[in-house]
Order: structure tokens, then sequence, then C-alpha cells
């Protein structure tokens, strides 16, 4: 069971737009290439509470770059939904929101000062801006500014572990006018690998006063009431451990459910895929979240590979409720 906590509202300053954030419902984090619309409905069909899309090169938005225009599109059933977006320039970055709420209109947007990627991080986007807090600065204020619906942010505990500057950042990012503030309970240079370090999440909770979401290392539902109790932050976000594993968002172990409900959720995600993406891309971009399925299935490394090789969704769709 859930915590009991009080849901906490967030907005900006001097805004009316208000959204809820609910620790009995976890948040699905942005990722690129993994968090677009069909995951994002299933991920809501199975208790998420806020999503977000993948992040977004301000330069393509500006551009009008289709595949970033591809990854922007939701359903009303996805919100409530932030569009999550990054740049190293600051009116590029201002022109690129103005554009998402114009065109796109949704709950609020995210801005990326958490991203490790070292593609990123050479432009001196993402987790790179860590070390130029006055550019934050700028980058916030403009925003929260001019842009009338909800401005957040993400961010990790530093570029690296020689230049540690979370509470700065925090601070600048509240004193802004920012709605919220997430964080990656990494620095930069740790990526993916390595401990977490929740303790970080706490002292920023007890640092400011917006509302802040604990991300980093949730893969099972007792981990979600663990950040939950020794952080106090608001509600927790859920990156890599709900690919392949919805069930978490209702914070629901894997082991609990049924090989058919499994089977149903598969299937209604592929067919999600196909219908955005289309029977030959659909397939194709459904298999990345299909390995992490396939842990629930009994079959052979030779069965997996003929799956995740497979090109045609009806074969596929056969395979695993013939085989499985």
């Amino acid at each position: 069971m859930c915590c009991m906590q009080d849901d906490k509202t967030f907005e900006n300053r001097d805004n009316s737009t208000k959204l809820s954030l609910n620790p009995a419902h976890p948040i699905l984090a942005p990722m690129d290439g993994v968090s677009d619309s069909p995951f994002r409905i299933i991920a809501r069909r199975h208790g998420a509470g806020i999503l977000y899309s993948e992040f977004i090169n301000g330069m393509d938005i500006v551009s009008g770059n289709l595949l970033a225009h591809q990854k922007m599109l939701f359903t009303e059933q996805e919100r409530p939904i932030g569009i999550q977006i990054f740049d190293d320039q600051p009116k590029r970055l201002l022109e690129a929101a103005k554009i998402v709420e114009e065109k796109y209109k949704p709950d609020f947007i995210d801005i990326n000062f958490s991203c490790p990627d070292r593609r990123v991080l050479s432009r001196g986007a993402g987790a790179a801006l860590l070390s130029k807090p006055d550019l934050i600065r700028e980058m916030m204020v403009s925003l929260v500014n001019i842009i009338k619906i909800p401005i957040t942010a993400k961010i990790r505990l530093g570029l690296s572990q020689e230049s540690i500057n979370y509470l700065e950042i925090s601070h600048i990012i509240e004193d802004c006018g920012a709605a919220h503030l997430a964080v990656h309970a990494r620095t930069a240079d740790q990526g993916m690998q390595g401990c977490t370090n929740w303790e970080a999440i706490k002292l920023i909770k007890n640092f400011v006063h917006i509302p802040v979401i604990g991300n980093g290392d949730i893969r099972h539902p007792d981990d979600i009431q663990r950040m939950l109790a020794q952080t106090g932050c608001d509600a927790v976000m859920i990156g890599r451990g709900a690919i392949g594993n919805p069930w978490i968002f209702n914070q629901q172990s894997r082991e609990e459910i049924s090989l058919a409900e499994i089977k149903t959720t598969v299937l209604d995600h592929l067919e999600l895929s196909l219908s955005k993406y289309g029977p030959e891309k659909g397939l194709f971009v459904f298999r990345k979240h299909f390995k992490q399925y396939s842990k629930s299935f009994d079959m052979s490394k030779s069965e997996l590979t003929s799956l995740l090789t497979c090109e045609n969704h009806v074969k596929f769709s056969n395979t695993i409720l013939r085989d499985y």
C-alpha cells in the first residue's frame, strides 16, 4: 500500500495553471527513444500519474523537424503531460518553448538540465549547463516570464563528482519561478552507472519550497515507498525500471501479474505502436520494449532472437499467443 501523503500542486509564478503531484501515482520519466506516445498510454493505463515526452532538441523544434514534430504529438488521454526540451541557447530555447506552447498545448514544459549523453554535452546542453548557473538562470527567467503554462526542470547532482552543485542549481530554478523540480540522483559523469544518492534528494527537498520529484534506481514497488520515506519527495519518477514493466506504476511486482495479463499488455502496446508508426516501423520501435517484456516469458535465447528479428507483426502476435 502507498504511504499516505497529501497531493501537491505546482504552478508558475503569477500563473493560475495547476497540476497535482500524487505520491500514489509514479511519474514516467522522459527517455529518448522510449517515452513515446504508445508507451505513455500503456503507462497511464497502468496507473502512471504525470507523463513526460521524450526530450526534444530546441533546434529541431525551431527548424520544423518532422521527427521532432512526431515526438511532440500526444492524445488527450495522456494529459497531464509535459514536453521536455533542451538547448544551449536561451533565445532559441524560448522560441522553441513558444512553438510548443502555441502549437502542441501541453500541460507544462520541462527543461532538460540532466541529459548525460556525450552528444548533448558536447554542444553545451543538457547536464553541461549545470556548470553554467548564470545561463540556467537566464533561460529559466525568460521562460517563466513569457510562457503562460508551467515551466519545470530536471537536473542531476552536478556535471561530475568534482563539481557537485545541486543546491545552488535548485535554488536558482526555484528563485526563477519554476513550478517543480525533478532530480536524477546521479552526476552526469556517472551516466546510468553506480549508486544513486537519495540523500541529495532529501537535502534538496529540505532546501527548496517547490515540489521535488525523486528519480533514480526505482526497480521495484518497494523502491517507490523507500524513496518517498527516505527523501520526503513529493512524487517518484520511474525511467528504465518501467520499460517492459508498466505494472510498477500500480505498485505491483511483475511476479504478481498473470501470464495472460502480460500477453494482453504486450499485444496492446504493440497495437498502439503499429497504429502510430505503421506496420513496419511500429514493430521495429516496439522491439526495444519487448526485449524487457520477454523477461516474463519462458523462452530460449534463440526464440527471443527470432522474435526480435521478426518483421511481420501478425506472425509476432500469433507467436506470443500460441507459444508462450
